[in-house]
């Protein structure tokens, strides 16, 4: 009979999943920038990455909190999210529909992490992780930052880009 899985374990796979994810999302950035055409949304993307690299460290701080090593844990859901947007950079490139495809597969990542945080952060809260709450709340606060300034760089800018081509 399988042992019984508790909070603590879930909280370790979701940790092991987003920790999979933030690596993942690393060696995307650089390509989405490289791939973007308008000068502010390649900044959004090389700002993001600089974020993404500390998203990383405070999660390398919450698996020393549960006395556990950071490992990641194949996640299907950022595995596929990413290689939607590969598809459409290679689909859009060269249009001007190009930054809006870029722009709404990063949302799509950034969704996915909002989920993610939120859900770790609350679970912190309820297993004690004082430490892992801040952590955890100071990365939300930052994905959720960068889901406003790419909701304002679409509307501001790259959407009519793409209606007046």
């Amino acid at each position: 009979m399988p042992s019984e899985k508790t909070l603590r374990d879930l909280f370790h796979d979701t940790l092991k999943d987003i920790y999979f994810a933030e690596k993942k999302i690393l060696t995307a950035l650089p390509k989405m920038a490289k791939a973007a055409q308008a000068q502010d949304l390649k900044s959004a993307f090389e700002k993001h990455e600089t974020e993404t690299e500390g998203h990383v460290e405070r999660l390398e701080e919450v698996f020393a909190e549960i006395d556990e090593s950071p490992r990641g844990k194949t996640c299907d859901a950022i595995v596929g999210i990413i290689d939607e947007g590969q598809e459409v950079m290679k689909e859009y490139k060269g249009t001007p529909a190009l930054d809006a495809a870029l722009l709404a597969a990063a949302q799509a990542v950034e969704h996915y992490e909002i989920s993610r945080y939120g859900t770790l952060r609350t679970w912190a809260q309820e297993l004690g992780l004082s430490q892992s709450v801040t952590l955890l709340d100071a990365t939300l606060a930052e994905e959720k930052k960068t889901d406003e300034a790419l909701t304002q760089l679409a509307e501001s800018n790259v959407n009519q880009h793409a209606e007046a081509a």
